[in-house]
């Protein structure tokens, strides 16, 4: 097997509330092979915009390990860590607040290049800044525009050509598609697989869409309440979902067809509060294959069949 570029260990993020302390990421662990996608699904407040921010130290983890390219990024000065950042890029799910209103694309693109010189010379910036534009399919004549001038899909061409511009090995993509139209959504996917294949750039693709993440990932993990309960290459997921939530997500995908049939698993209970954890499966109070035992601790992550892990004591034994 190939070494991997990112491995995360016991990653926990928690944040102090007045109620106690809140696990927004619970204890997760992956790794992640150069030149592949992860895909991180999940509802809304399960941790994993969380996760990716950790993971670039954009928030401070509570504890664990991130080693990227075999280094303890969690370790590292803050001098150390904004080389390393140069590697290690996110583009914001949505395009306008993630952008300077007061700044041109040029402005905008050419920053990164100017704070860490990996330019210095004005016309080679503004070189870059073309070429760069060119490469995410933004038209030279927009150069001097502002970002209200522009719709969606090309603010969020300039988030990426912002992340690119620092010749990034690993990009974390914060639902990169998610405040778009459904026919942009697709010119950006389809954009960032060939930029994927042109340049040997490594993915965290986080999304609530498993439509979406089918498409564009190798490998997926499922995330409920701050821990991972399902990982599995993208394939073998949707043919053979182990995890009751997995199933209910799947289930929840429409389907473009009226005579296909499938039914719908419907959760029922309420949502265990991320505050003070109780020790005990964090799904069970909806799971609809709940026993006793799901009362008993909190299961962990394990192998079920070659490369198909799952957080689960009815089917994780």
């Amino acid at each position: 097997m190939a070494e991997s570029l990112l491995e995360v260990r016991n990653l926990k993020k928690y944040f102090k509330t007045n109620s106690g302390m809140l696990h927004a990421v619970d204890d997760i662990s992956f790794d992640l092979q150069a030149g592949r996608t992860l895909g991180l699904v999940g509802e809304s407040g399960c941790g994993k915009s969380t996760t990716g921010r950790a993971i670039l130290r954009l928030i401070e983890p509570t504890s664990g390990q991130i080693c990227f390219e075999g280094k303890d990024v969690t370790k590292l000065s803050r001098g150390q860590m904004r080389h390393v950042r140069k590697d290690m890029q996110i583009i914001f799910q949505d395009p306008f607040s993630s952008l300077d209103p007061k700044k041109t694309i040029h402005q905008i693109i050419a920053e990164p290049i100017r704070v860490n010189r990996i330019l210095t010379n004005r016309h080679e910036i503004e070189d870059r800044v073309l070429e760069l534009m060119e490469t995410v399919g933004l038209a030279e004549r927009l150069i001097n525009s502002y970002p209200h001038e522009l719709d969606g899909g090309r603010r969020q061409r300039i988030g990426i050509a912002r992340a690119l511009a620092m010749q990034p090995k690993l990009i974390v993509c914060d639902e990169p598609v998610s405040a778009l139209d459904v026919s942009i959504q697709a010119q950006i996917l389809n954009l960032l697989k060939e930029l994927q294949q042109k340049m040997h750039l490594t993915y965290i693709f986080i999304t609530h869409d498993l439509s979406v993440v089918n498409h564009f990932s190798n490998e997926i993990a499922v995330m409920y309440l701050g821990s991972i309960v399902e990982k599995a290459s993208a394939e073998e997921l949707f043919l053979n979902p182990i995890h009751p939530y997995t199933k209910a997500l799947l289930s929840a995908i429409p389907v473009p067809d009226l005579s296909h049939k499938r039914q719908r698993i419907s959760l029922k209970g309420e949502i265990t509060s991320p505050v003070n954890l109780p020790d005990e499966c964090r799904f069970a109070n909806r799971c609809f294959e709940c026993e006793e035992s799901c009362r008993t601790g909190i299961p962990k992550l394990i192998e079920v069949s070659p490369d198909h892990f799952v957080a689960c004591f009815k089917h994780g034994v």
